[in-house]
């Protein structure tokens, strides 16, 4: 009869070494000795556990201090602006309830949310009503509402040609064509409170 020994998983182990009050040969060796599989880890993780430290005396230079400086701003405009749009999480529902408290056409959000309205005609005031229904600031969305138009929201259906994008279109523009009456578009349209 054959015993087979549990062994650790490999995370386990190297936690288990970590914590070791020496980590000196002895241990080194003991780890080795009973975990071989993990030889090539826990070599990495001893040499990385004993590299000495060092630390610097005194204040760093001018010169350390510009290239440190100069280096952080080619590392900062590297670094690709992301402008999270606060529309695209949302699921179905929260998109009725979104077009609900507005009190617009669900269809108004959808072209929001597909890009297709020019952002310079919507008014101030529904902006800002539209930030604060998405827990989002006016800046957040009016730049997630100027980037490009989403290709994988288009809306696809059979046809002969490859469909393509709906032309953007201005707010008031959107209202007319979602139904909305002359009465609330004016007031819709209203950049006063």
């Amino acid at each position: 009869m054959t015993s087979t020994t549990h062994q650790p998983p490999r995370e386990d182990v190297l936690n288990a070494f970590a914590v070791e009050q020496d980590f000196g040969r002895e241990t080194l060796e003991r780890y080795l000795r009973d975990f071989p599989q993990y030889a090539t880890d826990i070599i990495d993780l001893s040499s990385e556990l004993s590299r000495s430290i060092i630390e610097q005396e005194g204040e760093l230079s001018e010169k350390d201090q510009m290239l440190i400086n100069k280096a952080w701003t080619r590392y900062q405009s590297a670094i690709p602006t992301v402008t999270l749009d606060p529309l695209a999480a949302l699921s179905v529902p929260e998109l009725r309830e979104l077009a609900s408290r507005l009190e617009v056409p669900r269809q108004v959000i959808t072209a929001f949310r597909e890009r297709r309205v020019i952002v310079d005609s919507v008014p101030q005031r529904f902006l800002s009503q539209f930030a604060v229904a998405l827990n989002s600031t006016v800046e957040r969305l009016v730049n997630a509402f100027a980037m490009p138009p989403l290709q994988g929201l288009t809306r696809s259906y059979k046809a002969d040609v490859k469909p393509q994008g709906d032309a953007p279109i201005t707010f008031e523009q959107l209202l007319m064509d979602a139904g909305v009456s002359e009465e609330k578009r004016n007031v819709l349209m209203a950049d006063d409170d």
